[in-house]
C-alpha cells in the first residue's frame, strides 16, 4: 500500500465544450497543454461527466433523507457547495449505484465530503455491477483508495483507465471515515471521456488528453491522491 502524495498537474487539457457533445464542437482531437497550468475553466470542462449520468436512476443506500444521494452529483463550479449533501443515516456507510447514459472511459474522481470525522475515509469502486446493495460489498472491488479531507475539492484519485473504460455503470462505496458516527459528502466528480453511439457513427469526447503514469498501475489499493490546481 502506497502512502506517497503524487503532486503533479493536469498534463492534458479537456477536448470537449461543456461536456454534453452536442453542439458541435469537435471532441475527437488529443491536444496537451503541457507546461502551463489548469484554470477553473478548464477542470470545470474537465469535470463534466456528471450531464452523463443518469440521475435519475442514480441510488444511495442508507442516505438519511431520500433523494439526497442524487445532489452531489453537480458541476464542478458548485462543489464547495454545501447547500446540498448526504449524509448516512443508520452508521457511517453509503452505497452510491450510478447508471450513465452513455459509455464512460473513467479516469479521476473528487470527493468533498463533511468537516472534520465527518469525511469518508476509504472509497471503493466497483464497474459493472448494477443494483449493489451492503450484501454485495465484500466483493472485491475493482480499485480502493483511502481519502484524505479536502476542502477545497481539488485532490484527485486516480483511477486504472484499462480497468474503468466501458463503464455504463459505477458503484461506490464509502465504508468508514474518521470517527462521526455519519459520514457527510457534499461532492463527487468524475473525470474522463464519454463514447456516444449514434445511428451512422460514434462520437469521442475527451476532457484528456495526455495518459498519466498512475493511468497503468495495477495496484489493488491506490492511496494516492494528487493536486490539479
Amino acid at each position: 500500500m502506497s502512502s506517497a502524495s503524487v503532486k503533479s498537474r493536469m498534463s492534458g487539457c479537456g477536448g470537449g465544450g461543456g461536456g454534453h457533445g452536442d453542439h458541435g464542437h469537435d471532441h475527437s482531437g488529443h491536444g496537451s497543454c503541457e507546461g502551463h497550468d489548469h484554470g477553473p475553466a478548464d477542470l470545470g470542462v474537465a469535470y463534466s461527466l456528471y450531464t452523463r449520468i443518469d440521475t435519475e436512476h442514480v441510488e444511495c443506500l442508507n442516505e438519511a433523507l431520500e433523494g439526497s444521494g442524487k445532489t452531489v452529483f453537480k458541476p464542478w463550479e458548485e462543489r464547495l457547495s454545501r447547500d446540498k449533501f448526504v449524509e448516512s443515516d443508520a452508521d457511517e456507510e453509503l452505497l452510491f449505484n450510478v447508471p450513465f447514459t452513455d459509455n464512460i472511459k473513467l479516469k479521476g474522481v473528487i470527493v468533498v465530503g463533511g468537516d472534520g470525522g465527518y469525511h469518508p475515509s476509504k472509497m471503493r469502486l466497483f464497474k459493472n455491477r448494477e443494483h449493489m446493495t451492503f450484501d454485495d460489498v465484500g466483493l472485491a472491488a475493482d480499485q480502493e483508495f483511502e481519502l484524505y479531507p479536502d476542502p477545497s475539492g481539488t485532490l484527485e484519485y486516480t483511477t486504472k483507465v484499462v480497468t474503468f473504460s466501458s463503464v455504463t455503470h459505477l458503484t461506490l462505496h464509502f465504508p468508514t471515515n474518521f470517527g462521526e458516527d455519519s459520514t457527510k459528502i457534499s461532492y463527487i466528480g468524475f473525470r474522463g471521456e464519454y463514447t456516444k453511439a449514434h445511428r451512422h457513427g460514434v462520437t469521442i469526447c475527451n476532457y484528456e488528453s495526455t495518459p498519466q503514469i498512475s493511468d497503468h498501475k495495477d495496484k489493488a489499493m491506490e492511496s494516492v491522491g494528487r493536486p490539479v490546481m
